[in-house]
């Protein structure tokens, strides 16, 4: 079963590639080199990810360790470049980072299945979101906060999303209607992980956390969709088993 799950992400990142050639060709050639950087970049998170929770679930966990501690270090030196300003602020975002991180930390002790599921859900919303939006994207969401975020993206990544997510329901070993509900909660919340992590970026009036991921900008950048995603699923196993 992992061998088709593989192949459908191949195929997934075949249809990407097409996307990103189709908006490449309006581009200048350095925006087009920064684009593909973008994309290679995703792939070899992606493969590392996916790799991280098939192989072994301890390594998946390791992962998770090293994600929070990262974008608690990125999340603490903005504010220390700000020269401390709005510390109340900085206060309430770190908690909340906190109670989020830890039940993204209690999400990779979750049934493989499950992890994997959202994460897959998560990689399809966040790449598709971001072709679709700049192909078929006008309308802005939020441009104060989110400026590249449009109605086109977010309709067409959670489309197409939901779609994988009836795809995977043998990875999910659920019935295909709680996959698309449980898909619609990790969507909605990956996408208010995304608007806070902005929100905060632009509070203190940079573009990205760091430049440690080439092409995306810092762990934050890349991996707030799954931190809350994955809180959001931990969430709901401990409502229902509670």
């Amino acid at each position: 079963m992992l061998s088709a799950i593989y192949i459908t992400i191949i195929i997934y990142f075949f249809l990407g590639a097409l996307g990103f050639y189709a908006i490449n060709r309006k581009k200048s050639k350095e925006e087009a080199r920064r684009n593909w950087t973008k994309y290679i970049s995703y792939f070899v998170i992606i493969n590392g990810v996916f790799f991280s929770i098939t192989l072994n679930q301890l390594y998946f966990r390791y992962l998770t360790i090293i994600i929070i501690l990262i974008a608690a270090y990125e999340l603490f030196n903005l504010f220390i470049k700000s020269e401390y300003k709005s510390p109340y602020f900085f206060g309430g975002s770190a908690i909340v980072l906190i109670i989020v991180s830890i039940s993204f930390y209690r999400f990779s002790y979750l049934e493989k299945g499950t992890i994997l599921f959202t994460f897959l859900v998560l990689s399809i919303f966040d790449s598709f979101s971001q072709i679709t939006g700049q192909l078929f994207g006008r309308k802005k969401i939020i441009p104060t906060i989110s400026p590249n975020k449009t109605l086109g993206g977010l309709i067409g990544g959670t489309a197409i999303a939901l779609i994988g997510s009836i795809l995977l329901n043998k990875v999910y070993s659920k019935p295909v209607l709680d996959c698309v509900l449980m898909a619609i909660g990790i969507i909605s919340s990956a996408f208010i992980g995304d608007i806070a992590a902005s929100y905060y970026k632009r509070k203190y009036k940079v573009k990205d956390f760091s430049n440690l991921i080439p092409g995306h900008g810092g762990v934050l950048d890349r991996f707030d969709s799954l931190i809350a995603g994955g809180a959001f699923v931990h969430l709901i196993y401990s409502l229902i088993y509670f």
